[in-house]
């Protein structure tokens, strides 16, 4: 397994899982495999101090990245995270997904991720601020409108988006509304983005139960993470006759085999922050969420979730990724050997930086197009990338993950060898 001077992976860490998948797809690459290693190395890597003064008078310091993976088939696209567990191994990792994401979708794209190592909770919101607009700064020598192009990610929203937006346009002295992606509606923003990703779970996940003959009517599906994207997901699995029993979030987790309300569920949520304390359930240990029997689990929290350990333990039919990285490659061996089907995160996730797609587009015409029309576009654009990869799938006889990957590698090496090196 290749090596960075600056990292030292192991095999189920963020950077250590994304070259072992790497190394899965390898031999389906034909005589674009000598260039692959070009995936295991990230173009550009990025750290940055930034200093701000806290509210008290004392002056903070933060650690910030901003990696890109790749540029082969366009600016870089990805989120940036505020999170105290934040590395730079696992933004490598993160910008290296969105490379795959990107060309598995084929939106024209590279892949790119930013972080910064900080509780945003423990945080006044000028502070917060303060903190977004000197990252900016900081980062403002490699993003741009056609260079790369950060989004919301885990801890961060429109509002971190509009103060990026303003900083990077103040900086460059003209109005630059395409230098980010998922920005508040009256600065550029896209309708349907916010809801994007987890309908792009439900979508994928409705196409993986139509192949592998599983009804939507009853089917029992469980949530981890309750955030943007598994609360989505999860209210529109419900709509659609599915029974969610069991969520789990970073206040606890809770079951009821009958089927949890979601609009009461999110009422609790919205009251208390969290799903704990919710009267319409039973709470149950966190680590008893990954014995709850069900079709479908949806693990939509952080990377790295669904160990070997945890994953002998599941009683389930599919695992739709909506997080980034949840299962380790020791986690997905074993759900392999057990039959259970992996639907990955670069594919069940990509609503997101589709409609962020759309929004960077949108913002280039100065044409908006209504809620329905991105649904649509979406829809279309997920089922058809589905349907691409589940064949490639039954083609090679490989898991959906290994057929994602040699559809997206396939298309990003074959950009690298029709561009060819410079000088």
């Amino acid at each position: 397994m290749p090596n960075l001077s600056f990292v030292t992976p192991t095999r189920n860490s963020p950077w250590g899982t994304y070259l072992s998948q790497i190394d899965a797809v390898e031999p389906y690459l034909g005589k674009l495999a000598r260039w692959v290693e070009t995936l295991r190395r990230p173009k550009r890597a990025l750290i940055v101090d930034i200093p701000i003064e806290l509210d008290n008078g004392t002056i903070a310091h933060y650690e910030g990245f901003r990696v890109q993976h790749s540029l082969t088939r366009g600016p870089g696209k990805g989120g940036v995270r505020y999170h105290p567990d934040v590395t730079l191994e696992e933004v490598m990792a993160l910008s290296a997904w969105m490379t795959i994401k990107n060309a598995a979708v084929n939106l024209p794209y590279g892949g790119a991720k930013g972080g910064i190592r900080l509780d945003p909770k423990q945080l006044s919101l000028k502070e917060l601020e303060k903190v977004t607009r000197r990252y900016t700064s900081e980062i403002g020598i490699i993003i741009g409108p056609t260079q790369d192009i950060p989004a919301p990610d885990v801890n961060t929203n429109g509002q971190i988006m509009a103060w990026m937006m303003d900083t990077y346009s103040m900086n460059v002295g003209a109005t630059a509304t395409g230098v980010v992606t998922g920005k508040p509606i009256p600065l550029g923003g896209s309708l349907g983005r916010v809801a994007a990703t987890g309908r792009g779970v439900f979508v994928v996940g409705r196409e993986a139960m139509r192949r592998l003959n599983v009804p939507m009517e009853g089917a029992r599906v469980a949530v981890q993470g309750f955030g943007n994207v598994g609360s989505v997901a999860a209210k529109m699995f419900a709509a659609n006759g599915a029974k969610v029993v069991a969520v789990q979030d970073h206040t606890g987790t809770i079951h009821n085999d009958t089927g949890l309300d979601m609009q009461d569920l999110l009422d609790h949520v919205a009251r208390v922050g969290g799903v704990a304390g919710f009267k319409g359930a039973e709470a149950i240990a966190n680590e008893d969420f990954w014995d709850v029997k069900t079709d479908v689990l949806i693990p939509a929290a952080l990377e790295g979730q669904i160990t070997a350990e945890r994953a002998k333990r599941l009683h389930t039919r599919i695992v739709l990724e909506g997080a980034n990285g949840p299962t380790t490659p020791d986690g997905d061996a074993v759900l392999a050997e057990r039959g259970i089907i992996v639907v990955p995160d670069v594919i069940a996730n990509a609503g997101g930086v589709t409609v962020s797609y759309f929004e960077w587009v949108q913002d280039f015409s100065s044409f908006f197009w209504t809620e329905d029309e991105i649904n649509v576009r979406l829809d279309k654009i997920l089922i058809g990338a589905f349907k691409g990869i589940w064949e490639t799938s039954e083609q090679h006889r490989i898991p959906l993950r290994t057929a994602a990957f040699t559809v997206a590698c396939t298309r990003v090496l074959q950009a690298r060898e029709e561009r060819g090196l410079y000088p």
